[in-house]
């Protein structure tokens, strides 16, 4: 059995690590992938960066900053990944409006989004137990009067690719239990072009990488368009980054082989990805 990352440090004999000379395949856009490969490197793993996606500002603001004219109407904002919480902060800051306006809603993240989010404005009121939008549903049930609540949703605007059920599902369940619900579009993801990487693809088709990492639905998305056929990426072991990414990797035809149990923090995502090594080695 190896030993657990935070006995790991960076004197440890690479041989030592559980990931040594492990080439991991690495789809998380590049404000994530740092994240994610500095957890593959603690544990002696060899990251490829080949983010499929990437997440960026967005090009109209109207939506967005309606919602943000009457903030004092809601009464829960619920973020649902980092880059929103990154960029309703900003767009705020752009816009002079004062960290203050948020101080009457009640906030949520899940997982370690929770701490950007206190970086920025001070305040967390909820962190479901279980980090997935499915969490959220489950936590807020609990609230007495919760059905005669509104809830601002600060959501991606996916172009280019198929928009994962992630957003649409949470908001539907929301609404079920009687919440008024609004989805403002705070940020862009977009797939990238194949044609830049090549030289990983290649290394992909000659069994070079070991493990495709992928941490949402979109980043399997784009990956396939990026491939010709399954026979691509055949002797890759596929890991996801909790039970969500994986129903929807296997829903698009892929083989999961490694799943995140604990998906509050990247850390547990290269843990799993160890453990699977040290399973199959033993």
């Amino acid at each position: 059995m190896y030993t657990k990352s935070k006995k790991i440090n960076l004197l440890t004999p690479s041989r030592n690590l559980p990931l040594y000379g492990k080439r991991i395949l690495v789809t998380a856009p590049r404000n994530y992938a740092y994240r994610l490969s500095e957890q593959i490197i603690k544990k002696g793993g060899l990251p490829v960066f080949m983010p499929t996606i990437e997440t960026c500002y967005l090009s109209n603001y109207t939506q967005l900053d309606t919602a943000l004219d009457h903030i004092d109407e809601f009464d829960w904002i619920v973020f649902t990944s980092r880059n929103g919480i990154t960029a309703f902060f900003h767009r705020m800051n752009d816009l002079d409006i004062p960290i203050s306006v948020v101080e009457k809603c009640h906030l949520c993240a899940l997982g370690k989004d929770a701490e950007s989010l206190l970086s920025f404005c001070g305040k967390v009121d909820l962190i479901p137990t279980e980090p997935s939008p499915a969490g959220i549903v489950a936590e807020l049930a609990k609230l007495p009067q919760i059905h005669q609540k509104k809830v601002l949703i600060p959501a991606p605007e996916v172009v280019g690719l198929p928009e994962p059920d992630v957003v649409p599902n949470l908001i539907t369940n929301l609404q079920q239990l009687g919440i008024e619900v609004t989805c403002v579009p705070t940020y862009i993801t977009q797939g990238l072009n194949t044609s830049i990487y090549s030289i990983e693809l290649n290394l992909m088709r000659q069994g070079m990488i070991d493990v495709i990492a992928f941490s949402s639905t979109a980043e399997v998305e784009s990956f396939l368009t990026m491939v010709n056929s399954q026979s691509d990426y055949e002797h890759c072991v596929i890991g996801c980054f909790g039970p969500y990414t994986t129903a929807n990797a296997q829903k698009l035809g892929m083989n999961v082989s490694i799943v995140a149990r604990d998906y509050s923090s990247f850390e547990g995502f290269a843990e799993a990805i160890a453990a699977f090594f040290t399973l199959t080695s033993d």
